[in-house]
């Protein structure tokens, strides 16, 4: 069975919601138009960084997220400002939430966040060679508390739902196909 052919052929802004743009888009399928239209998340690219000290520790933040209303348990990440390579934007979020620099900044992977409606993908980096070299500076809609999580700790939060952050968990995955 071959795989269908697709192409975009409108596409029209609906909403501009400062983090990202919702387009509302038309496709043809194999040549014919089809029934639509999809709506489309125009998203920055993401970074993800797992903070690892030299004793094996993964400096996480917990922080309120709008979404679910909750407090989650991540890693520090955030959003690449328009043109910034990924690994500056790790090293840049790195800072922010957590007050570390790091010396070795290592890419792991990356994955799409939601290909079905999202055009953009999530970067994960290695930072280690860690030392703290200011205070935490989250943005004015953002606040962390630090949590120090043993590495070898990570999969059992992930199972028992104390980590439920769907690209934290995907990062962990980079690091170590689920093997810690």
């Amino acid at each position: 069975m071959a795989i269908d052919r697709w192409r975009r052929i409108r596409s029209r802004l609906l909403h501009d919601c400062r983090v990202f743009l919702l387009n509302e888009v038309e496709f043809e399928r194999n040549g014919l138009e089809t029934p639509g239209p999809f709506y489309v998340v125009d998203a920055p690219e993401w970074i993800n960084v797992i903070p690892l000290l030299a004793d094996n520790r993964v400096v996480m933040v917990r922080q309120y997220r709008f979404g679910t209303e909750s407090e989650t348990l991540e890693i520090p990440g955030g959003m690449c400002d328009p043109g910034e390579d990924p690994a500056v934007a790790a090293r840049r979020e790195l800072l922010e939430e957590t007050g570390f620099t790091a010396a070795n900044i290592a890419p792991l992977g990356s994955v799409h966040p939601n290909p079905a409606i999202q055009t953009n993908s999530c970067h994960t980096f290695l930072a280690t060679g860690l030392t703290r070299t200011a205070e935490p500076n989250p943005d004015t809609n953002e606040g962390f508390e630090e949590r120090l999580v043993p590495l070898a700790d990570i999969p059992g939060l992930i199972t028992a739902g104390e980590i439920t952050h769907s690209l934290v968990v995907a990062a962990f995955y980079l690091l170590g196909a689920g093997k810690f």
